[in-house]
């Protein structure tokens, strides 16, 4: 029988209010990829902040290559070569590359910091990852595919011989998705433990060897993945099973609701023209890189636009703020939830509330608390949102729940046109689905709903109609029922092709 390099046993693990473990097990051998499988909120990221010592264990044993540890913590993990990749970027923003990889473990000569020396092994790093960065460029100038990249070699660099990776290729292309997967069989050919955490199940078949499934904070099942398929992981997941993996309602396409005419801003968004009708749902397709979330952010005015033209309900409107366009009724669900979409340190009750003041409070400024109640209530319930109260810090919560906060804030303002960005970005697949049901849900309800992904199976699924960018300009617009992923590729990869879509929508 193999030795385990892992071994969790009976681990359980309390928040307030919250039993987030109950008597887990976990193990993992050398040189395999175990998949550490769930939905958002079934225990996973816990158990591995318990695994690396960012979090103690309430009770329960820790074995790491056969030896019990009693007080593991971060450094103790990283001692016995235990490295994290967290699904939320732990990077210092203003430092750079270089210092990101090295950050509590820089080179010193003489007492002073040896950043040639840094520089030059991060490099070297980089390479041995195929990771095109330059070490000196400050971190918080990269988008986030690449921080993710940084993240990696990061982990990487102290020479990790147990690697958690949670959902590394979340904010990664396709071609980086490919790199990586290199990565993980060269270091699982080296002998490298890893834990793949990753709500794209489509992904397993090409890296992994073993699937391990929590639910509700407890263990369910592990499994070789030859042995099992797709539908029985589900099934164990969400404890039933998902008939239909992209639901559709079919709608009477209503009135134009909503324009952008000409816009322009910054190199990524140029002569931008698109139109929203009422009963559609639209969705914007491309390379990582195109300019779909810069494009998304210049409408919701929070990047400023050079020209160009909003129309809601057939009269021009001025949006040069997100305040604009939030009393307008247009609201925008951002790519990083974390970053722009959520005050982590504040209640889900401030979350919700913050941006809807307007209607919460009365002529002298003081917030209604009932209706304040009722919005927090509804929002949760109507996205089923995870959580003990509605007091909780939104960085609490899961990835997955944190992504409905965002989402439930706009919802209960009764907004015109809604804007997704990458919505399902870490979500499990049973939350996807409740996703696309509240889109559908706007759908019917006569809402002009606006979103970015970068999953084709996902655009071809919820959209009525396609709209594909490259290079910051629309390049092809498809209907869906005409469209296919390779069309898609093919407009998605048209650097020199320009379509004025607006004429023709």
């Amino acid at each position: 029988m193999e030795k385990y390099i892992v071994e969790l046993e009976h681990i359980t693990k309390s928040f307030p209010g919250v039993l987030a473990l109950n008597d887990v097990a976990f193990n993992l051998k050398a040189g395999e990829v175990l998949a550490l499988l769930g939905e958002n909120g079934a225990g996973k990221s816990t158990l591995m902040k318990i695994l690396s010592g960012v979090y103690e264990k309430d009770s329960g044993s820790i074995k790491i290559f056969g030896k019990e540890i009693d007080d593991m913590n971060p450094k103790k993990a990283q001692e016995l070569g235990v490295a994290i990749i967290h699904q939320e970027l732990n990077m210092c923003a203003h430092l750079t590359v270089a210092q990101n990889i090295f950050l509590g473990r820089e080179k010193i000569h003489s007492g002073v910091l040896a950043a040639k020396k840094m520089n030059m092994e991060a490099k070297k790093i980089l390479d041995n990852l195929n990771i095109n960065i330059d070490p000196e460029t400050i971190v918080g100038d990269l988008p986030v595919s690449k921080q993710q990249m940084v993240e990696i070699a990061k982990a990487l660099s102290i020479n990790a011989k147990i690697l958690i990776m949670d959902e590394p290729t979340s904010a990664l292309t396709s071609k980086e998705i490919n790199d990586l997967f290199v990565i993980i069989k060269k270091l699982r050919s080296e002998g490298c433990g890893i834990v793949y955490i990753s709500h794209r199940l489509e992904e397993l078949e090409h890296i992994v060897d073993r699937v391990t499934i929590l639910r509700d904070g407890e263990y369910i099942t592990s499994m070789d993945l030859q042995e099992t398929t797709l539908a029985k992981i589900i099934s164990h997941m969400v404890g039933r099973e998902i008939k239909e993996k992209f639901p559709r309602v079919d709608c009477e396409r209503g009135e134009k609701i909503f324009e952008v005419r000409n816009l322009n801003a910054g190199k990524m968004v140029r002569d931008i023209n698109i139109d929203l009708y009422a009963g559609e749902i639209v969705g914007i397709a491309g390379l990582m890189g195109a300019g779909r979330t810069e494009t998304t952010r210049a409408i919701f005015g929070i990047d400023p636009k050079e020209s160009g033209e909003i129309i809601l309900d057939g009269k021009s409107v001025k949006v040069e703020k997100p305040i604009d366009a939030i009393k307008l009724g247009i609201v925008l669900a951002p790519e990083d939830r974390k970053k722009d979409g959520l005050c982590t340190k504040l209640s889900i009750r401030d979350n919700i509330s913050l941006p809807n003041l307007d209607v919460l409070c009365n002529k002298l400024g003081v917030v209604n608390k009932k209706k304040e109640k009722d919005m927090t209530k509804k929002a949760v319930d109507d996205l089923r949102i995870k959580l003990p109260n509605s007091e909780v810090d939104a960085g609490s919560l899961s990835g997955g729940n944190q992504q409905k906060v965002v989402i439930g804030k706009w919802l209960v303002r009764n907004s015109r046109v809604v804007i997704f960005d990458e919505p399902t970005r870490g979500i499990d697949v049973a939350a996807k689905v409740e996703i696309y049901n509240l889109m559908n849900e706007l759908k019917q309800q006569g809402i002009g709903v606006l979103f970015v992904s970068s999953e084709m199976p996902e655009v071809l699924g919820i959209s009525d109609r396609i709209i594909v960018m490259c290079d910051g300009r629309i390049t092809g617009e498809l209907r869906t029922e005409e469209a296919t992923q390779d069309e898609i590729l093919q407009y998605a990869t048209s650097f020199e092709k320009k379509v004025d879509n607006g004429a023709n929508a």
